[in-house]
């Protein structure tokens, strides 16, 4: 189910044609992306991102129990393999004279445990399970920021706080699935999480570059790097 669902609109009763619901990346108008029964999410005009109704989006409560049952085991030789876009790239451009900063770290902080493993100095950053504010007010030559992008409910305070956190020409590097229209939206599992309440187009990705300020950015299937 591709786009607005001309029967979804017929069963629904109500006509969201006219509806709007600003983007919380770059305050532009967006349409109506998708309807289906309660599920509701809207595309921005602009930047192309997509997003649910508020109606959708969860409390912090209720966000923070969705993560908890997240069975992220640093150990795990397949959850080291699929964090491996982020550790190589930082492998191969950083040294342990570096610091680093992991954004988003979550219950399981897989990419600190893999740069710890080979000397690398990187600190942890979550608001739900490490909590440490004062990291906040450092600089860093880079940042990993992984699964954690679709999560943000203000995408654009989040990315400036990024770009600010990091030090001249360093790297903030991120993973995230990117929509095209070869996905089926109505399909897909990253619509099904209820805690990705943002989620990027290709055109998303170049506007935070332009917008927030970014010298360049390249995107490597799911590996998005942005250079300060």
């Amino acid at each position: 189910m591709q786009k607005i669902s001309k029967i979804a609109h017929a069963t629904s009763g109500l006509n969201f044609d006219h509806m709007e619901n600003q983007c919380p990346l770059c305050n532009s108008k967006s349409t109506i992306f998708y309807q289906y029964k309660k599920n509701l999410y809207h595309q921005c005009n602009n930047c192309l991102g997509i997003f649910p109704d508020k109606s959708l989006v969860l409390d912090s409560e209720s966000e923070k129990a969705r993560y908890k049952e997240h069975n992220n085991d640093v150990e795990d030789k397949n959850y080291q393999k699929f964090v491996f876009p982020i550790t190589a790239s930082i492998l191969r451009d950083f040294t342990q004279k570096h610091v680093g900063l992991d954004f988003g770290a979550g219950t399981g902080p897989v990419i600190s445990k893999v740069l710890e493993d080979n000397g690398f100095n990187i600190r942890k950053y979550d608001p739900f399970f490490h909590d440490y504010p004062e990291l906040l007010k450092n600089k860093y030559d880079y940042i990993a920021c992984c699964e954690v992008m679709e999560h943000f409910h203000d995408p654009k305070k989040e990315f400036c706080l990024l770009k600010q956190l990091l030090k001249p020409n360093g790297k903030l590097y991120c993973m995230t699935d990117i929509y095209d229209k070869s996905i089926d939206f109505h399909k897909w599992y990253y619509r099904n999480d209820a805690t990705h309440i943002f989620i990027y187009h290709r055109n998303t990705i170049h506007c935070i570059k332009k917008e927030i300020g970014f010298s360049n950015v390249s995107i490597d299937g799911r590996l998005v790097t942005f250079f300060n």
